[in-house]
């Protein structure tokens, strides 16, 4: 199964990370939310890669988000999931919070798919009362 995903994602302390293609990007302290997407064949497994990134178990970057996430200085907090929905350029545009120019938005016209986001609690209930699902079983 997959779907639209938002991942929360702590960045404890101001830190630049170089972001593949896109540059080297600078992330203030805080929380902040990326609305991806996975309707390949793995559908959902695609959040298994990520906390993979996020553990240091995994090295290989493809997206925007494997730099933030594969970065040691981050934290993957939560994944909110929106099942057989493909919400990912609604939720990036309508979701609490500032986008991160150009950031996960190269196959699209959004000006973001990464929001530097008020707080975790905050991004957390407006995707859940959006319609996602808090991923618990990963």
């Amino acid at each position: 199964m997959g779907g639209t995903y938002v991942l929360l994602v702590d960045v404890p302390r101001a830190t630049s990370i170089d972001v593949g293609a896109l540059g080297t990007c600078d992330f203030s302290a805080g929380t902040y939310a990326y609305v991806g997407s996975a309707f390949g064949s793995g559908g959902f497994a695609r959040l298994d890669r990520h906390r993979e990134l996020a553990r240091g178990d995994r090295e290989t970057r493809h997206w925007h988000i494997d730099y933030l996430l594969g970065h040691p200085e981050t934290g993957l907090e939560a994944a909110i999931t929106f099942p057989d929905a493909a919400r990912e350029c609604e939720l990036a545009a309508t979701l609490p919070g500032e986008p991160v120019p150009e950031f996960g938005s190269s196959d699209c016209d959004c000006p973001a798919h990464l929001l530097a986001a008020p707080d975790c609690e905050t991004i957390r209930e407006a995707a859940i009362e959006a319609g996602g699902i808090r991923d618990r079983d990963r």
